[in-house]
């Protein structure tokens, strides 16, 4: 593993590059960016299927998003869309210019949120050849209405969330303190006394990144003040514009964000596949033993044949 860094908009980026089992001096091989999920950083579940996909004879880049982990941004645990797609090109940037890959031999990977923004940033950047997403999550449209029948939101809690979003803006911008937002805390309708008020992906996230594998520089809450930019962000919009590259999701049958990964195939055009994964909720995908080498070896031959 080597510590790299490359830049977006004056924010460095700080990030992990693995190289081929058997790597060889001046070969130049296939390469994949992996991107990871919100909250995450790149020492978790992006990491898992980067180790995994180089052990399978490709250069793979983890990092953290701007805002967030070892990167620069202020204010720092901040989700900003714009920023987190403009993150992959620059790392296909890097890539590009790597005495390592095949500049013309780039696929993208991405995780959760990671996937939205995979998924939306292949759109229009053609250096990327293949693209696949794993628990696809659509960061707009969860802020906006909510996961799956548990997190429904009204149009009233939305509303009231954009009017905090743009207050605390207001803060900012006056000097003021960051405020800082939990999705589940701070959310009234969840009761962590009575865990089947809230959506199964937000119970098991919480195991994963507090006992399964957690990490310091977690973003546990984020700035308020990106929230209105996350409901802003439709990542399926143009997703049609992939074609002819291809496309290729994978999801739990049992996860309360299957629909995501439904929808964003039913807009995509060929050549384009959904894996579902029978038993597997949104969680299990980033570790559990049963259903991570089943999602490595699909990635391993979609990539494989793809670049």
């Amino acid at each position: 593993m080597e510590r790299i860094t490359f830049q977006n908009k004056g924010n460095t980026v700080v990030g992990n590059l693995f190289r081929p089992d058997g790597f060889q001096q001046g070969t130049r091989y296939p390469a994949i960016v992996v991107t990871h999920p919100f909250g995450a950083v790149k020492e978790q579940v992006s990491t898992t299927y980067a180790k995994l996909l180089s052990a399978q004879g490709f250069v793979t880049l983890v990092f953290d998003a701007s805002y967030q982990g070892e990167s620069g941004g202020e204010p720092h645990f901040s989700e900003f869309p714009a920023a987190r797609v403009e993150d992959i090109r620059c790392a296909v940037d890097f890539l590009s210019n790597h005495p390592d890959v095949d500049a013309d031999r780039i696929g993208a990977l991405g995780i959760c949120a990671g996937g939205g923004y995979t998924v939306n940033a292949s759109q229009t950047e053609l250096r990327i050849k293949a693209v696949a997403g794993v628990s696809t999550f659509n960061i707009g449209s969860a802020r906006r209405d909510g996961v799956g029948p548990l997190g429904k939101q009204s149009v009233e809690y939305r509303t009231s969330l954009l009017e905090r979003s743009g207050q605390a803006r207001t803060r900012e911008a006056a000097g003021g303190e960051v405020e800082m937002f939990s999705l589940i805390a701070d959310n009234p309708r969840f009761d962590m006394s009575d865990l089947s008020t809230i959506p199964t992906m937000y119970q098991e996230g919480y195991t994963y990144y507090s006992e399964i594998d957690p990490n310091p520089r977690f973003m546990g809450t984020f700035a308020l003040s990106s929230l209105s930019q996350q409901m802003a962000f439709f990542p399926f919009e143009g997703i049609e514009l992939i074609s002819p590259r291809p496309l290729l999701l994978i999801a739990g049958s049992e996860a309360d964000t299957l629909y995501f990964s439904q929808d964003a195939i039913a807009k995509a055009k060929e050549p384009k596949e959904l894996l579902v994964l029978d038993g597997a909720s949104h969680i299990d995908l980033y570790w559990n033993p049963e259903y991570v080498p089943q999602v490595a070896e699909k990635l391993a031959q979609f990539f494989t044949k793809n670049l």
